[in-house]
């Protein structure tokens, strides 16, 4: 796999299998000149699925959406100049996120910089404080000290995309030409001996989820007995039934409810569960809300998207236990929390076996009491909603899809309609999201990485779609198959919540309605499009997903009444 036309492509080379050799599975690579070592030696690589997209944008998200799905940094490559400040809210969102991305940005060589050489820009730390880690590699040089180098420096690279927390590695490329793979002569070849020079790269550890005793430890046995809940936020765990079988455990023990944010995967377990609250939001709107203050609150990971659940912890001002492996403040509310660095997994794992479960207190029994009665109500006034709104999408998809669907949540309305309606099922769904900075960039270039393989879904809403509408051109290279289902309700449906919407030019400024034909739109980019008439015809169409190709499956809605609908019944649904 080492190159040894000219210096630039041995450099390139063993970039490339130092980063294979490490673990690294896919590159995506957007066009440009002076990447083109960097390009055609992950083009020429047999065991990296090389991708190259047009935008950098898309690509950068694409990239996130495949970190994502597997766990591991993908790479990231482009030329010179302005291509890679196009990455920047990847690069946010990965650090936000905790998702591992290793950036190549191609550079000219110092002396072609601030002398207004074409397609130039100060590159160095172009991320500011975002990555984990970043530096400039040396010029490219076929000696043996400076291929140890950089063999070293791409290790280093590897490990701190991942260690001690994943996240963005940035390394600026300097390149001189010729760029081009033109046969030169060099000394190294003679000398060069492959298997040696790369046999010492480690097999790196992934991600530890190990923590010690006293770190993983909770004072339990002080809980039994009490009034508590777990709140169980945003979560992308590697091994989500272990996650909800030791969120089980611990909620059975201490006799707590469990308060499960739609993207976690407790609500596609819910048979894991006995004590599973969905219905939160709805509940806290009620007066008997009043009387649900409880002693204990142990938090694990984020908190879910509800405003209402916020507000009400704020109200409470208790005491709270922050669970979760980053060494991050997770309390937005600035309350009194004390953080647990370690995973929910290793501190069930902690729980002695002769421990027994608490039975059900009162105060669990008046949560899940609630919880049945809401969703009742809930799941009623659902199944005889006829008309096409949007609430009625997040429902009716979550006791819809085959087992095991990994589903990409736009923000937005998207979410917050799925945190408020997703119904408990056992399909072992996987839902994904871009929680780290609640943007809409990049919504369907995410999903398209998450689904490349595979079949997924996207919902979104119509302007999500449309900020992203160049991830269509992966439509050629994409291997897998995704469903999008897009709530065109002309506008921006969020803003309609929110009191600007009774403000003159909120419209124009706000809601920013586009009226795009998305018939038409498909229709350039070569993408299937189905206009959704009825809820019977949304549910049979993803019943079963096709294995390959991309469509998009459009539900016309009004914002206007659905979010005058959403106010007067998020209320009243256990009533």
């Amino acid at each position: 796999m080492i190159d040894l036309r000219n210096v630039n492509m041995l450099w390139a080379s063993v970039l490339i299998e130092t980063l294979y050799r490490c673990g690294l599975a896919m590159a995506v690579i957007c066009p440009g000149s002076r990447s083109t070592p960097l390009t055609l030696a992950f083009a020429n690589h047999s065991g990296i699925i090389t991708i190259p997209i047009l935008d950098e944008r898309s690509a950068a998200f694409f990239a996130l959406g495949r970190a994502k799905k597997t766990g591991l940094p993908t790479a990231l490559v482009c030329t010179s100049g302005t291509a890679g400040a196009n990455f920047y809210p990847a690069v946010i969102e990965a650090k936000e996120s905790c998702v591992p991305l290793i950036i190549l940005t191609a550079d000219r060589p110092p002396e072609l910089r601030n002398c207004h050489a074409g397609q130039t820009i100060d590159q160095v730390k172009l991320y500011g404080n975002l990555p984990n880690w970043q530096c400039e590699l040396a010029l490219p040089e076929a000696t043996a000290s400076m291929l140890r180098y950089l063999r070293q420096t791409m290790i280093q690279a590897w490990q701190q995309s991942l260690l001690p927390t994943p996240g963005v590695v940035h390394l600026n490329v300097p390149l001189r030409e010729p760029l081009a793979p033109l046969e030169q002569s060099l000394a190294i070849k003679s000398q060069f001996l492959m298997d040696d020079f790369l046999a010492m790269i480690p097999s790196l550890p992934r991600i530890s989820t190990n923590c010690s005793d006293a770190a993983c430890s909770l004072p339990w046995k002080s809980w039994q007995g009490k009034s508590g809940i777990i709140i169980a936020g945003l979560a992308q765990p590697k091994d989500p039934q272990a996650y909800c079988q030791a969120i089980a455990l611990l909620a059975q023990l201490l006799s707590f409810p469990v308060l499960a944010e739609a993207l976690s995967p407790l609500r596609n377990y819910a048979q894991l569960n006995p004590y599973l609250v969905s219905t939160y939001d709805s509940i806290l709107r009620q007066s008997a809300a009043q009387k649900l203050s409880p002693e204990v609150v142990i938090q694990i990971g984020e908190l879910p998207t509800s405003k209402q659940l916020r507000t009400w912890l704020d109200q409470l001002a208790i005491e709270r236990w922050v669970i979760d492996e980053r060494v991050e403040n997770f309390d937005p509310l600035h309350g009194k929390t004390i953080q647990i660095h370690g995973s929910i997994e290793k501190i069930a794992q902690n729980i002695e076996p002769g421990d027994k479960n608490s039975p059900q207190s009162s105060y669990c029994q008046q949560w899940c009491a609630l919880e049945a009665i809401t969703r009742d109500g809930l799941d009623s006034m659902l199944k005889s909603l006829h008309d096409l709104h949007e609430a009625k999408a997040a429902w009716l998809i979550s006791h819809s899809l085959p087992l095991g669907t990994p589903i990409f949540i736009a923000n937005s309305m998207s979410v917050r309609n799925a945190e408020y309606f997703w119904q408990p099922n056992n399909n072992q769904i996987v839902p994904y999201f871009n929680r780290g900075a609640n943007g809409i960039d990049g919504t369907l270039s995410t999903a398209l990485g998450i689904a490349y393989q595979d079949s997924g879904v996207l919902l979104t809403g119509d302007l999500a779609l449309l900020h992203d509408t160049n991830g269509f051109l992966l439509r050629q290279k994409f291997k897998g198959h995704l469903t999008i289902i897009v709530v065109n309700n002309n506008g921006g449906g969020i803003f309609e919540t929110l009191p600007i919407a009774n403000f003159p030019s909120f419209e124009e400024y706000f809601a920013t309605p586009q009226s795009v034909d998305l018939t038409q739109l498909c229709a350039a980019y070569g993408v299937e499009h189905q206009t959704i008439k009825d809820w019977q015809q949304l549910g049979s169409l993803i019943k079963k997903l096709p294995k390959s190709g991309i469509r998009v499956l459009e539900l016309t809605c009004d914002r206007h009444a659905d979010a005058i609908w959403l106010k007067n019944n998020l209320a009243k649904f256990g009533k």
